[in-house]
């Protein structure tokens, strides 16, 4: 590991180590693991527990701070913190569609089958028998939780408390039946967003058409569909995202001799807004975060056939989608095209591994506290409840005032309210 480095308030380590791609085959190649280590400076000398930092997703890089803020700062109160870039993202080993061009889709099918939740786990805890830690917390956001809950089931002996915001999965329901549920909720932010802001409906109906009857290309050349637009209701979940595509909207189209485009910088925002092209784990294996012992044979796109107001045609009200991948992603988004084959093999791919463990989560008896969001667009609300009613030692906080983004909004109160709750159990 390296010397600190000081930075106002904070001091970073970096921590680098190898592990293998395939926990089964340790032969069968290696990762490099990165981490942070953030201590306040106050407490630089001090022995500090540690908290661990699961970022949501799949397929993000942890956070990296600047400031003594949000929740990191209630965090460097009481821990030092490991902000973990999971394999795949960030620093370790990032997966994009240029470092597996050398592979073919099935040697892409088969790399990125070791890229869930299970193997970001081990992957903890290699990094923390290195660092010789005997157990320690983490805090798990959306697809955090999810690896927080999979921590739980198999190495409870590592940690000593586990908070989660927004990131309670249900440990049984299929990925049919999350979408079921998801896009009820996905409805019902369309609706809330329709009301809220006049003329918003009439505007998107206009970029819907103009999409329909033209020929229009984002910044990296990529052709620009109504399918690609709808998916900017991903945006809906989080605190402030309807009010940023309302101003956004504001914007869409500008007048060029006389005939209306859609202008470079909506068109710019429209691109920035398509994670899955710099980071293609959360389109290429985000069914796969619900599966277990079952393939997802394209859910997201199946269900929603259920749902005839996502289908846009001229002369009906656009409505966005939210967190949902869909197979036409990898036809027409530019840097998913080459995974194509590979994502068709693991949608149709059947023996992925158990994630949880419903009997050792029942006797869990490792402090757990969760901040549920009644109305969560991404995590469904029911399936956290009857999660959280088989988790033993477990207390939430369930509450409609924040989003799904709500860590990142005013994650320093939130945080002061997990370790309140987790005190009391």
């Amino acid at each position: 590991m390296q010397d600190f480095i000081y930075s106002d308030e904070l001091c970073f380590r970096n921590i680098k180590i190898n592990v293998p791609v395939n926990y089964e085959q340790i032969n069968d190649g290696s990762l490099m693991i990165y981490a942070r280590e953030v201590v306040h400076k106050s407490n630089i000398d001090k022995s500090l527990p540690w908290l661990v930092y699961l970022q949501g997703g799949p397929g993000f890089a942890a956070p990296r701070p600047e400031t003594n803020s949000g929740w990191l700062k209630t965090a460097l109160k009481y821990y030092r913190v490991l902000l973990l870039d999971q394999r795949g993202t960030g620093a370790s080993s990032a997966i994009s569609s240029q470092t597996l061009a050398a592979k073919s889709p099935q040697l892409q099918a088969e790399y990125l089958t070791h890229f869930r939740a299970d193997n970001i786990v081990r992957d903890a805890e290699q990094l923390r028998q290195h660092l010789g830690i005997d157990q320690w917390a983490l805090l798990g956001q959306s697809f955090g939780g999810f690896c927080a809950l999979h921590y739980l089931s198999f190495y409870p002996q590592s940690l000593s408390r586990v908070f989660m915001t927004g990131g309670i999965p249900s440990i049984t329901a299929t990925a049919d039946e999350v979408y079921q549920a998801t896009y009820k909720r996905v409805a019902d932010k369309n609706k809330a967003f329709f009301k809220r802001f006049a003329g918003a409906q009439q505007q998107c109906n206009a970029i819907a058409d103009h999409l329909l009857n033209n020929a229009v290309y984002l910044p990296n050349g990529q052709l620009f569909t109504v399918e690609q637009f709808q998916t900017w209701g991903i945006t809906l979940g989080g605190e402030g995202g309807d009010l940023a595509m309302y101003y956004a909207l504001e914007d869409a189209f500008v007048t060029v001799e006389g005939q209306q485009q859609l202008s470079y910088t909506f068109l710019n925002a429209m691109l920035n807004q398509q994670s899955y092209q710099t980071n293609p784990i959360y389109a290429i294996l985000h069914e796969a975060i619900y599966c277990q012992q079952q393939a997802s044979e394209w859910a997201a796109e199946r269900v929603r056939h259920q749902y005839p107001q996502y289908q846009y045609q001229t002369g009906s009200d656009l409505r966005f989608t939210g967190e949902m991948v869909y197979p036409w992603m990898f036809d027409q988004m530019t840097c998913l095209q080459p995974l194509r084959e590979a994502a068709h093999l693991l949608a149709h791919k059947k023996d992925w591994p158990l994630l949880y463990c419903a009997q050792q989560l029942a006797n869990n008896t490792v402090p757990v506290a969760a901040a549920v969001y009644v109305e969560d667009m991404y995590v469904e609300y029911r399936y956290s409840c009857e999660t959280l009613a088989l988790l033993g030692n477990a207390k939430s906080w369930q509450t409609n005032q924040y989003e799904h983004n709500g860590l990142r909004v005013d994650g320093e109160h939130i945080l002061e309210q997990l370790i309140v709750l987790a005190d009391s159990l």
